[in-house]
């Protein structure tokens, strides 16, 4: 297969030879030229024409920012992965960056022993991203997408008690365009794993929540499950749900990762399985790899319903494409029809006396 060609744009000139030297091997990629600005990145981009950039957002000159909406401009289908530091501002502006038009995004190595560590994180963490998202397009013969499991009884699905996402790559803009069209009376909780660090996850359920009448919050152990809440998954931490004599409760613990992530989708959905059986209903979301898989077979398991995002409209389509091929899905579905569905198949409406509270109610 054809090596995937990077420009690597970053400051730090030994950033930049980290990632050439991590990149610029038998792994499948090459980094075909580097930048230390943004302003040589986008003189360089038409001539050396990559398959992905990689591009920092600390730098003179023009920033990441500036210089991915310089590569929106002019590049609107490149694939770019942010490289930016596990802080706050970092954080804070890789979102930014991912609602500006990045794909996907990489922390960088930080507190390791030396140059070899890092090749050897730049390999895990950053490779598999540039393989998926900057790939040649192979035309080959269409999945066979098989048909859904179908329960013993032919009865039609009982009303989804609570809504359980799992979504990865490109699930920042995924989520925000499903919570701005979910109902503002919508009867059930909802839970949310997005693969990401700690310190993002606080930072985009703040975001999330002014985007939509329902109340998006960071999922804190202990807190009870009510309808019209959504709760985002800790970074570095799994999310379960967990039934007792008087609610639904979230948990969260730091077992090992799943599927190599914490939080994994698949913790989830083995927990909701398990609380609510057939009156659950799971749905995946964007992203690489098959985590959401197992987890779904045992929601199917328990009767409950799966909706997965469709190729086109993901920006990987690995995770959603997983389950659908297992047959475990009832619904292939765009993003954009995703909410409506949702509230099709959840609950009844709420009464309007216990939507959402005004954030400042009045003295």
């Amino acid at each position: 297969m054809k090596p995937v060609r990077v420009l690597a744009v970053d400051d730090s000139a030994v950033t930049r030879r980290l990632l050439t030297l991590a990149l610029t091997d038998d792994t499948g990629s090459t980094v075909c030229g580097t930048a230390p600005n943004g302003q040589v990145a986008l003189a360089k981009v038409g001539q050396l024409r990559p398959d992905v950039v990689v591009l920092d957002l600390d730098m003179p000159v023009l920033d990441g920012l500036a210089t991915l909406a310089g590569l929106r401009r002019t590049h609107p289908r490149l694939p770019v992965i942010m490289f930016s530091a596990l802080t706050e501002r970092g954080a804070a502006a890789t979102l930014d960056a991912l609602a500006g038009g990045a794909n996907d995004y990489v922390t960088k190595p930080a507190g390791l022993g030396g140059a070899d560590e890092a090749v050897a994180y730049i390999r895990r963490e950053l490779l598999p991203k540039i393989t998926a998202l900057g790939a040649p397009c192979v035309i080959g013969p269409a999945a066979v997408v098989a048909p859904p499991v179908q329960p013993p009884a032919a009865m039609p699905p009982l009303p989804a008690d609570v809504v359980a996402i799992g979504v990865s790559t490109g699930g920042p803009n995924a989520l925000a365009a499903l919570v701005a069209g979910l109902p503002a009376d919508l009867n059930v909780p909802v839970v949310v794993v997005q693969h990401m660090p700690a310190m993002f996850t606080r930072l985009l359920a703040e975001r999330l929540d002014g985007m939509t009448p329902l109340r998006v919050r960071e999922a804190a152990a202990g807190a009870v499950l009510e309808p019209g809440g959504v709760w985002l998954a800790p970074g570095d931490h799994h999310l379960v749900v967990l039934r007792d004599a008087d609610a639904v409760r979230l948990g969260t613990h730091q077992e090992p990762p799943v599927n190599r992530c914490r939080p994994a989708v698949d913790v989830l959905f083995d927990s909701v399985a398990a609380a609510y059986g057939p009156r659950a209903l799971g749905i995946v979301l964007t992203g690489m790899g098959r985590d959401g898989l197992a987890g779904s077979r045992r929601m199917r398991a328990a009767g409950a319903q799966i909706l997965v995002q469709d190729e086109t409209s993901s920006v990987v389509w690995g995770m959603p494409r997983a389950v659908a091929e297992a047959g475990l899905a009832d619904r292939v579905l765009p993003l954009d029809g995703m909410a409506a569905e949702i509230a099709r198949r959840a609950a009844r409406p709420r009464p309007a006396s216990v939507s959402r509270p005004p954030a400042h109610p009045a003295a």
